[in-house]
């Protein structure tokens, strides 16, 4: 049975019980949420060799780190290395987005590496699999996509995305209105222009039942894709946007209706002022599924900095209920990340789940600042290095002063104020 279907039937399974662990709550408060499907329980049945991470309300916002190779760059050995800074620098979980190489091989190298729950987008091996046939992509069928996606079952897949949505409907939604950067995701861009070259609907959205019996056998989490999700703030929050986020929410319950967990991915670039209300949106059409958010991205004007502007967004989502950010990395719109950014963008987004946690009121959140303003007004300075997010850097930037007798850094020396306090 699937951890949906235990929950269902009241039972609480093993991995419900060490989600609880991990997460500090009862086990029977996981059991519930997965039954109510505003929890997701995210281990595929032949992935044991990792522990289970628990997503969704009342939880710890998580923070999903993108990995992955492209044509211009497919050196297995530095996303082996990605994996382990991923890990190092606290992500909970790890996509392997590639696109260039064996990706069949890159991927069960990634699974077989990571300690952490793997997710993948199969649409974008059935499309390398036809460029290296010399296939036209939109040459593709049905049968193609369903035997990368079953294969990513058997390789021990965890979460898929999976563009849905991106349906004939959806699709004239965008159009009607009009854009400036029209479709941005890859996924859907892929499925938009099979559509269009086949005059066929999408099959994941034609044949969903099929794509449900994979996930079931194998109990991974969908996670239903935003391929219309808005690439210029201009664009969010568009007919599109919106048309294929119902259409999510209805397929959100035929998947639970058959026993599967489900996820909803979300946008993209949003104004501050409209993030609140994309998470509140997604929640009400969604039946409170967990929402996984990219960024948000709040400004579209900042390029090797987007790491911040995401961390901003991400905050903001957080703290309105979305409850799983996907890092952005200071190379973001400009270059594969190499290991410096995924370590950036990795403790960014943890900076916004933390400030979600604890504007949401999550027990133990508010804590470990109150611990730090202790050590701070102690003048500990291993408390403080300890207590940070990133102790690495916090470590390597510490100049305690001379003049203070190490009671202050550099920045203020004898006129510290809280050294002054003290006396």
């Amino acid at each position: 049975m699937t951890q949906l279907e235990e929950a269902r039937n009241g039972r609480i399974s093993e991995e419900m019980k060490i989600c609880a662990e991990k997460e500090g709550v009862f086990p029977e408060f996981i059991r519930k949420g997965v039954a109510e499907g505003n929890i997701v329980v995210v281990r595929n049945n032949r992935h044991t060799a990792i522990s289970p991470v628990a997503i969704g309300k009342g939880l710890r916002t998580k923070v999903n780190a993108n990995i992955g190779t492209s044509g211009d760059h497919a050196d297995l050995a530095v996303e082996l290395e990605k994996v382990r800074v991923s890990v190092a620098a606290g992500a909970d979980t790890i996509m392997d987005l590639s696109t260039g190489g064996d990706l069949a091989a890159i991927r069960k190298a990634i699974i077989k590496a990571s300690p952490l729950a793997i997710g993948t987008v199969p649409i974008y091996q059935a499309a390398a699999a036809m460029l290296a046939a010399k296939k036209a992509i939109v040459s593709m069928t049905a049968d193609d996509i369903f035997a990368v996606i079953e294969q990513n079952g058997e390789d021990g897949v965890d979460f898929l995305t999976v563009h849905c949505g991106v349906t004939r409907r959806s699709v004239a939604s965008a159009e009607a209105q009009g854009r400036v950067l029209g479709i941005v995701s890859r996924g859907g861009s892929i499925t938009a222009n099979w559509m269009r070259c086949n005059d066929r609907e999408n099959p994941l959205y034609e044949h969903y039942d099929r794509l449900l019996e994979i996930s079931h056998r194998y109990d991974m989490v969908l996670s239903l894709g935003d391929g219309l999700r808005p690439g210029c703030i201009a664009d969010a929050t568009d007919r599109g946007q919106v048309q294929e986020l119902i259409l999510l929410g209805e397929l959100a319950k035929r998947a639970r209706d058959k026993g599967v967990q489900v996820m909803i991915e979300g946008p993209g670039h949003v104004p501050i002022r409209d993030i609140e209300a994309n998470v509140q949106l997604e929640k009400s059409l969604c039946s409170g599924a967990p929402f996984y958010v990219l960024g948000p991205l709040p400004t579209d004007i900042a390029p090797g900095y987007d790491h911040i502007t995401a961390a901003i967004g991400g905050a903001i989502a957080g703290a309105a209920g979305a409850d799983f950010l996907c890092y952005v990395t200071p190379s973001e719109h400009l270059r594969l990340p190499n290991l410096e950014d995924v370590r950036e963008g990795i403790m960014a987004s943890r900076i916004a789940a933390h400030i979600a946690d604890i504007a949401k009121g999550l027990p133990g959140a508010l804590e470990k600042d109150a611990l730090m303003a202790g050590y701070r007004k102690a003048i500990d300075w291993e408390g403080q290095i300890s207590t940070a997010i990133d102790r690495e850097r916090a470590g390597r930037l510490l100049e305690k002063s001379a003049t203070a007798k190490e009671e202050g850094c550099t920045m203020c020396g004898e006129l510290c104020a809280i050294r002054l306090g003290k006396e």
